[in-house]
């Protein structure tokens, strides 16, 4: 910033402009003359010798309130701005400032490089390798009524994310004959507890065709899932996979990414609460990618218990073929099931742990499986 003699500068134009200076609060209204033989604007604030800016070094910046205002900057002030609204003395910028609309100078630009490629691989690393690394820890760690506690509290969540009303929560179907059919499927997979909490399984009334495992023991059914299903079988292998993914702490996983995750774009996005979390860590539950070892796990542990149970492990294979050729690979097919790789794989492997000799009864009679494909009709 340089400062001259009122006297030094010949007033060749002269206009007016508001004035911030960087050290005062308000703006302050000033006279403006340009010296068009040595290039230069003298700024007259009061009395006071006059600050004067090259016009070659006078940069516009952005009207950050989207108004028609011209602000002006000297491109060694990074505090100071002038402020001109007349459409006069904006012309008169416009002709003699020509190169006003020149981008500032980024000072230092190496070092803002390195400090933003630094943020980058810190979020990275975070979101990639430390929060899973964390969230499989204590997924491990949590207590069974821990578990439970995160899992009743994200089933709530899921409920007032999937309506589509916004007046209450998607209704838990409790239809009683269906309610006592799921639960005769319950017994025959499970005589013995194979969960740490009580296994409490939920249906939706909802049309997707999905099916899911929250922590503490609870697996969730969307109607839709049920009303595509052709046999009590298909339902009972996608019911026993679910299982398979509650015994391993893998939506216990989920939960706790999603939950750092949450944290982290909290951090760099501001408040990342209320209903944009809502709808991120349902969104996360409901097409839960699970690796595919865990989903390999997931399926021995269905075929395992279909099987002692007396129950077709391939129903699910013939469940999954159907769908996948109703639906397509990737259209309009729940991404839970389908989205996985190696589809074709799993199917092989349901297919491949079912016995050609052996003799299987469905697990549910007739009237059960009627009863179950009702249970949200009350």
């Amino acid at each position: 910033m340089t400062v001259i003699r009122v006297g030094e500068v010949p007033a060749l134009w002269e206009g007016k402009a508001l004035w911030l200076d960087g050290a005062r609060p308000e703006p302050q209204r000033v006279t403006l003359r340009v010296d068009e033989q040595h290039g230069s604007l003298g700024i007259f604030v009061g009395r006071a010798d006059p600050v004067l800016w090259p016009l070659v070094d006078i940069r516009r910046v952005r009207d950050q309130a989207g108004g028609e205002l011209m602000i002006l900057r000297d491109k060694s002030d990074p505090v100071a701005r002038l402020i001109v609204s007349e459409a006069e003395d904006k012309a008169i910028f416009k002709a003699r400032a020509d190169r006003m609309a020149k981008a500032p100078p980024i000072e230092n630009k190496g070092r803002l490089l390195a400090w933003a490629t630094g943020a980058v691989a810190s979020v990275a690393l975070m979101v990639f390798v430390l929060i899973p690394f964390l969230a499989d820890n204590l997924a491990g760690l949590l207590p069974p009524s821990g578990q439970r506690a995160l899992g009743e509290t994200t089933f709530e969540q899921i409920r007032g994310a999937l309506d589509q009303t916004g007046l209450s929560p998607v209704k838990i179907c409790e239809a009683p004959d269906g309610a006592a059919a799921l639960a005769e499927m319950g017994a025959r997979l499970f005589p013995e507890a194979v969960t740490e909490a009580p296994l409490t399984v939920f249906v939706l009334d909802h049309e997707m065709i999905n099916a899911f495992a929250l922590p503490g023991g609870i697996v969730v059914f969307m109607r839709g899932l049920i009303d595509e299903a052709e046999s009590p079988d298909e339902v009972a292998a996608v019911y026993a996979h679910e299982v398979g993914h509650v015994v391993a702490r893998d939506p216990s996983r989920i939960a706790l990414r999603s939950a750092g995750s949450i944290g982290v774009l909290g951090l760099l996005l501001g408040d990342f609460a209320g209903g944009a979390a809502v709808l991120f860590l349902a969104n996360r539950i409901i097409e839960a990618d699970y690796s595919q070892q865990a989903e390999a796990n997931a399926d021995s542990f269905s075929h395992e218990y279909l099987l002692a149970a007396g129950v077709r492990p391939d129903a699910m294979a013939t469940f999954f073929d159907r769908l996948r050729e109703k639906f397509g690979e990737t259209g309009g097919i729940v991404q839970h099931f389908m989205a996985h790789p190696k589809m074709g794989d799993r199917i092989e492997a349901a297919r491949a742990a079912t016995p050609p000799d052996a003799v299987f009864t469905p697990i549910l009679d007739p009237q059960s499986w009627t009863a179950l494909q009702g249970i949200c009709d009350s």
